[in-house]
């Protein structure tokens, strides 16, 4: 189950480690008959993607797509619970598998967190790990299709994880895309401020913290 490891690297924050191990992860890809031709080709695309674009770009990328937006996050209760207590509940369930397999968490990612879940599950039987997709597979299909809508190369890697878990991928042509930003969002934002003689800051929404 090597190539679920391949994947969980491609889904992780980018460093220049990861990029240097680029090509051992395609040739896990490559031959791998869990990994569709439609699919592998995404990936491939990635790989590339990854390869060719500077290191600080890949990460703000990286930043921008998974961690301020919460339709495309890897953490999967989230999508399910949002900041409820529900979700801490779920996610101490699913550490306690993990240790009931003999893993013990040493990261300080989340337990829910999909990159882990996928190394997890390269640890374990093909059975096992399909279970465990199938499972999320209404989640992943959420996180793909919010990644066509934004054009992203990542989708690749969803689509595959769909196709493992036993589910018809996302069709890309029924995902209507994105709308991008308007340029002048900042200006908008603070033409009215909420509170009299209040400054009007000079950058996006938020510039620090609340400075209570």
């Amino acid at each position: 189950m090597i190539v679920l490891r391949a994947l969980s690297a491609l889904l992780s924050y980018p460093t220049e480690e990861m990029r240097q191990a680029l090509p051992d992860i395609a040739a896990v890809v490559t031959p791998s008959p869990l990994v569709a031709e439609r699919e592998r080709a995404g990936i491939m695309a990635l790989i590339d993607d990854l390869a060719r674009r500077d290191l600080l770009d890949a990460e703000e990328r990286y930043v921008e797509l998974f961690d301020r937006d919460r339709a495309t996050s890897l953490h999967l209760f989230e999508h399910l619970y949002g900041d409820s207590r529900d979700r801490g509940d779920a996610m101490v369930d699913l550490k306690r598998i993990y240790e009931r397999a003999g893993f013990a968490l040493m990261t300080s990612e989340l337990p829910d967190y999909l990159p882990v879940l996928l190394e997890y599950l390269s640890c374990r039987s093909l059975a096992e790990a399909r279970e465990m997709l199938a499972d999320c597979a209404h989640i992943l299909k959420k996180i793909a299709g919010a990644l066509l809508a934004r054009d992203s190369a990542y989708a690749g890697v969803l689509q595959a994880l769909i196709v493992i878990a036993g589910e018809r991928p996302v069709d890309a042509a029924s995902v209507r895309k994105a709308q991008p930003l308007p340029e002048n969002l900042d200006r908008d934002w603070f033409e009215e401020p909420a509170f009299a003689n209040a400054p009007l800051a000079t950058g996006r929404g938020r510039t620090g913290g609340n400075n209570m």
